[in-house]
């Protein structure tokens, strides 16, 4: 371990709070952080779900409002970056707010010294989890939680949980995507690249447990005595304030620069929709594309749009045809051209130059 820790860490147990309150804690003591203040560690669940969107996020452009309304389901910003997030008591967050001196230089090293307790609470639960360069920790290939960064005033902040569950569908739910079949998709790619604790373990840990195997894990790595102690008074009054601001329209809805170009499901795994219009009619594909060897792959891919198709099963033979195909012009080209001979699908307007166009459209903010 690279960072320099100081002798002590202030561990602050808040069990189960407002969902509010579960994201503006950490906030608030980054905020009254000062030279004095010792590096803390936060463990907190909300006693109720929610949706957090990530710093740069536009609150209509990425989640379904209308549905989280109805649902009863508060929506907030957080200042960490990111994307959108459906969160319950079935995740334990763990939070980190620490002197800047505290951590490695580089943000990737900073991801790998806060994660390593986390695995090593894990694999002494039975989980064999591993560090997944950016920002993941995964078990066989499936995502098991991830993490986030942020400078709050004089401090830094990494942020992450251990996820006892994790309700897949409501999270593909609440996301505002741009057809049911891109949500289906999502869903069916969180299935099939996330787990939880309650997928791994024949029975689900206590919290208590959980907490004292990081705990251990946290001191003796670092090296230094973790000290349980309660959150100030100024660190109080200022989580008070956030939690006002946070349930403020003006802080949710207000423009953020970015748009996330696609629904990252983990550090490999991404779902896109596309949209190109061809002579012959408009081509939507949604495809989950993953990462192989830093080289963009279609995973696998869906076709729809207001072509004509014959015949109709040469759809489907060609969505079969690109599962696997790196997605550049050459291989595409070539992946196309194989299943239109082979099929016979022929597509009134549409050639097989529209149909690489179309794919190539995938890689785009890649």
């Amino acid at each position: 371990m690279n960072g320099n820790m100081k002798k002590k860490i202030r561990l602050i147990d808040l069990g189960e709070v407002p969902a509010v309150r579960s994201q503006t804690c950490y906030h608030a003591v980054g905020y009254a952080f000062g030279p004095e203040t010792p590096d803390t560690v936060i463990l907190v669940s909300p006693v109720n779900p929610y949706v957090c969107l990530g710093f740069h996020q536009e609150a209509e452009r990425e989640v379904d409002l209308e549905y989280c309304r109805a649902s009863g389901l508060p929506v907030y910003r957080r200042e960490v970056g990111g994307g959108a997030v459906y969160l319950d008591r079935n995740q334990l967050f763990v939070q980190w707010i620490v002197h800047p001196e505290s951590l490695p230089a580089e943000l990737e090293d900073k991801f790998r010294f806060y994660v390593e307790p986390i695995i090593r609470t894990y694999r002494e639960l039975g989980i064999e989890a591993s560090y997944r360069p950016v920002n993941d920790i995964h078990v066989a290939g499936k995502k098991i939680g991830g993490t986030g960064a942020a400078r709050i005033g004089q401090a830094e902040i990494l942020v992450g949980s251990f996820m006892f569950d994790f309700d897949k569908k409501t999270m593909a739910r609440v996301l505002r995507v741009s057809s049911e079949k891109m949500r289906d998709k999502v869903f069916q790619s969180l299935e099939q690249y996330m787990t939880t604790m309650k997928e791994q373990l024949p029975e689900l840990p206590e919290r208590d447990r959980i907490k004292g195997i990081y705990l251990e894990q946290l001191s003796g790595l670092l090296g230094v005595e973790v000290e349980e102690g309660e959150m100030s008074e100024a660190e109080l009054q200022k989580a008070e304030e956030l939690d006002r601001l946070f349930q403020s329209e003006d802080w949710i809805f207000q423009k953020g620069p970015l748009r996330r170009p696609a629904i990252k499901i983990h550090e490999d795994i991404h779902v896109r929709e596309v949209d190109y219009k061809a002579p012959g009619g408009l081509i939507r594909l949604t495809a989950r594309i993953r990462t192989d060897r830093q080289r963009p792959v279609i995973d696998s891919v869906w076709i729809s749009g207001d072509f004509t198709a014959f015949p109709k099963e040469g759809v489907a033979s060609l969505e079969r045809g690109l599962a696997a195909t790196p997605l550049d012009e050459k291989d595409i080209t070539e992946a196309i051209c194989r299943v239109l001979k082979d099929s016979a699908l022929q597509c009134p307007g549409i050639e097989a130059t529209h149909w690489t166009a179309a794919l190539l459209k995938l890689t785009v903010g890649e």
